[in-house]
């Protein structure tokens, strides 16, 4: 799986409230893939999910120790923080025109496991076209994406809605 991701390929896995899509978030070949893909608006960012902050530290500027300390007590957990991306962040990452980048330890076991054994991020936006309802399985998965995409078995969690994004800076709750 991790050479499938190298070379720009997809995959789809479970997370606390779907399946999400994802890619390595330096990839630009697959960034483009998966926004192809899903038939997203380009300017829109994207969430990084990593398996603990220390694997998301190297696509942000360093956050002060006070914000630091703030997401070590909240994750994992099914919330998402915008913090200053790291200057070289590709734009179909972190949104055209904007600086902050979506990134969260999630609280899906599984998710968070996955983000170890590969020993990287991972982009993790909703497994669904742009408008359309997420996938809950990995049968929806393999059903609507399984030859573009890489399907990673498992149970998604409990969670009943995406992740709550939050302003790191400024507290403000934006989803």
């Amino acid at each position: 799986m991790k050479a499938h991701l190298k070379r720009g390929g997809l995959i789809a896995y479970p997370t606390e409230s779907c399946y999400g899509i994802g890619c390595l978030p330096a990839h630009p070949k697959a960034l483009r893939r998966l926004v192809r893909l899903k038939k997203r608006p380009q300017g829109k960012g994207m969430i990084v999910i990593g398996s603990r902050l220390a694997q998301l530290l190297p696509l942000l500027q360093r956050p002060s120790e006070h914000t630091a300390a703030k997401l070590r007590q909240t994750w994992p957990a099914p919330v998402t923080f915008l913090l200053d991306a790291a200057p070289d962040i590709p734009p179909l990452l972190r949104g055209r025109n904007r600086r902050k980048l979506a990134v969260r330890v999630p609280a899906h076991e599984g998710a968070r496991d996955l983000c170890r054994k590969l020993g990287t991020a991972l982009v993790s936006t909703s497994c669904n076209r742009a408008g359309k309802r997420p996938c809950k399985t990995e049968r929806e998965a393999r059903r609507r994406f399984g030859r573009d995409v890489w399907v990673v078995g498992g149970m998604v969690g409990r969670q009943k809605t995406p992740s709550r994004i939050v302003d790191a800076d400024t507290g403000q709750r934006l989803r």
